[in-house]
This record gives structure tokens, C-alpha cells and sequence, in this order.
């Protein structure tokens, strides 16, 4: 699934001025690799079955019904075509929120946001693009600047979203973790307190396949991680969920991250009564949304304006905003499913906390991340 980035990526590209002083690399930079299996170790590949191996946790695969795995380009994915974005192709916004944590590794919020796995997940080329934006001063090529410009921002808007998010994951103690649409998540490889815990990641099937290609032969930290191919906009959660191994008698923590602006309210609250059904008593659901704002989707519109004069792919065309949810609204919802609210921040204040200097004030403050406990 998407990642959903709050931040307006590339206006400030155009103001023809940059007041924040390039940020050097980081001493560590590029991150130590992240242990993978040793050779003739290597957890199993794509195509046979997974396995238990007494040095390295559970990882399953997540196969369609019929045993077999669909490739990326052959259209045959077992839960059907996303509405959303093409079938066979995975989510653009999430490799761009991935780009974003990488940029962001060891320069912003230095002791309170941390993501080498970033770095791991990312092909040659992409990782240029970050390099790009980690050496210094912003290109003069156009076409260069608005690509700069768009990682940067992500790298920014990541940093809040993401500390929040991992704070309410420990806060919520060692149980069951389900990460709804999990793109290129990298908590269930970077987290050491997943060490005792069961992870379930939750995705578009061909989302799933790419990134299960870009993590093969890195090793978790969960104790077991199980990939759970899902079309919000049309599967059954719950029944996928238990087909993978998901005890809803078990307190679970549910965090769904990027999602919900690319969903109806239909689809917003199917995907809640399947939650509600799956969460025990002692369950905690973590989910950013985004409030509804003008000034946030005209500066959408503005930034693929852009991407288009600087003959770039937009990420973002593909995978549009469907719905927007004021807090009382998502609060509403959620305890509709048994879910009280302890907290709902928006990413303004939770960057204010860090530290971090967010330039486009309105766009990052529209995001939010809510916690509620059952």
C-alpha cells in the first residue's frame, strides 16, 4: 500500500532559496549493513516453502491459497487487482517514504529516530537519489532540484511520523504486532523489541513480492514474521489474518501507517470492523490519517504540476487521496469498535518535540497519528 506523505514534497523548490544549512553526512554513514544469514544460510528463497531454522526467526512467505507465489510481472495475484494502483506494480509513495527514512538516518532527531534497515531495502539507483540529497547544497538542474527536493521533504515528514509510531509500539509492551499496509516497513527488522514477538505484515500482493525480494537474506528481529498478501479495497482481513496464524484471542498491536487517505470511508471502516473482530482485550491500534485541508491538496496538485515540467514521474498518480478525517471523526470511529483514544498528535507538534525544522508548516500539521486502546 502507499505511504501517504503528508509534506508538500517540492513547492519550496520553486521560492528560489534554501535557509537550512546542508547537513553533513553522518559518520556512520552509509549505515552498517544489517545482519544477514551467512552463506549457505540464507533464509529461504521466494519460491519454495518457509522453515523454522534453530539461529534465525519464522518467515513466512504468505502464498496465495494456491501454494504458489505470483510473480511481479505475471498479473495472477491470488486476492485480485488494487483499485488503487496497478496490479502488478508496487507502491511509488512507499519507496519514496523509504528514500525519506534513509535520507533522513543519522542527520535528523540523531538518538530519537533511527533506520539503517532504510538504506538495506534500496536498489543502486535509489540510493543515489538519497546520496544526492545527504551531500550538501540542492542541484541547479530543474529536473534534478525537484526530485531533491521531494526526498528531503519526505525525509522530514518521516522523522515524526515515524518516532511516534515506535514510541506507541513499546509503550504497548511484547505482544503481536500487525502492520497494516507495510510497504518498505522496517521495524520488524530493525527493533529489538520485537525480539519476542510475532510480526505480521499486511500488503498488496505485488508490494509484498517486491519488497520480499529487496529483504531477502536479511534476518529479523521479530521472532517470526509472517507476510499476509491483502487488496484492502476488496479482501477480507480477517480471514487472511487467521489464515496466516493470527490469534485474535491475543492482545495484538495494530499499526496502520500510510493508509487510510487512500481509502474510502467505506473501505476506512470495513477495514475497522475486521480489526475490532481480531483485537482482544488490551489490544492497541496505532493509525496515522490525514485531516482534511485545502492548502495541503492544492500543494498536492502543485508538486505533480511539477514533477510533470520536470519530466519526472510523479509518484503519486497512481495511488490518490480518497478520504480525510477530522479528529473527533476518527475518534468517532474508533470507539464505534471498541477502541478509546489516549492520545492523537498531529506531526507539526510531535516534529516541534524532536527538534525538527519543518518548512512547510500547514501540509506536515494535517498528519496525524492517534493511539487507542482496548
Amino acid at each position: 500500500m502507499p505511504g501517504n506523505l503528508e509534506a508538500n514534497p517540492i513547492l519550496a523548490a520553486t521560492k528560489g532559496r534554501n535557509n537550512r544549512k546542508p547537513l553533513a553526512h553522518n559518520d556512520s554513514w552509509p549505515p552498517p549493513s544489517r545482519p544477514r544469514a551467512a552463506e549457505g544460510r540464507r533464509s529461504e528463497p521466494l519460491t519454495s516453502a518457509s522453515a523454522t531454522r534453530p539461529t534465525q526467526p519464522t518467515i513466512d512467505r504468505g502464498a496465495g491459497p494456491a501454494g504458489a507465489l505470483p510473480s511481479p510481472d505475471s498479473g495472477n495475484h491470488p486476492i485480485g487487482k488494487n483499485v488503487l494502483m496497478d496490479s502488478t506494480e508496487a507502491s511509488r509513495t512507499s519507496l519514496l517514504v523509504c528514500q525519506g527514512r534513509a535520507v533522513a538516518h543519522g542527520r535528523i532527531a540523531v538518538g530519537r529516530f533511527d533506520d539503517p534497515t532504510a538504506w538495506e531495502m534500496l536498489h543502486d539507483d535509489e540510493r543515489r537519489a538519497v546520496e544526492g540529497v545527504r551531500a550538501g547544497p540542492p542541484p541547479k538542474q530543474w529536473s534534478s532540484r525537484v526530485e531533491y527536493e521531494m526526498l528531503r521533504a519526505s525525509g522530514e515528514v518521516m522523522v515524526p511520523r515515524t518516532v511516534a509510531i515506535d514510541d506507541a509500539i513499546r509503550e504497548g509492551g511484547a505482544q503481536p504486532v500487525v502492520i497494516l499496509g507495510a510497504g518498505l516497513d522496517g521495524r520488524a527488522w530493525r527493533m529489538p523489541e520485537l525480539a519476542g514477538v510475532e510480526v505480521f505484515e499486511v500488503d498488496h500482493p505485488a508490494s509484498q513480492t517486491d519488497k520480499r525480494h529487496r529483504v531477502a537474506g536479511l534476518i529479523p528481529t521479530a521472532n517470526a514474521l509472517r507476510f499476509v498478501p491483502v487488496d484492502f479495497t476488496r479482501d477480507d482481513l480477517g480471514a487472511a489474518l487467521a489464515g496466516a496464524g493470527h490469534d485474535q484471542t491475543a492482545a495484538t498491536t495494530w499499526i496502520w501507517e500510510g493508509v487510510v487517505p487512500y481509502l474510502t470511508r467505506g473501505q476506512v471502516e470495513a477495514t475497522m470492523r475486521s480489526v475490532s473482530t481480531r483485537s482482544a482485550p488490551g489490544s492497541r491500534l496505532v493509525v496515522n490519517y490525514q485531516a482534511p485541508s485545502t492548502v495541503a491538496a492544492l500543494g498536492r496538485l502543485a508538486a505533480r504540476a511539477m514533477s510533470w515540467t520536470a519530466r519526472r514521474r510523479d509518484p503519486l498518480a497512481k495511488e490518490p487521496r480518497r478520504s480525510a478525517w477530522r479528529p473527533a471523526e476518527m475518534a468517532e470511529l474508533l470507539a464505534s469498535q471498541g477502541f478509546v483514544v489516549r492520545h492523537d498528535r498531529d506531526l507539526l507538534t510531535v516534529a516541534g518535540g524532536l527538534g525538527v525544522e519543518i518548512r512547510n508548516h500547514r501540509s506536515v500539521g494535517t498528519g496525524r497519528v492517534a493511539v487507542a486502546d482496548r
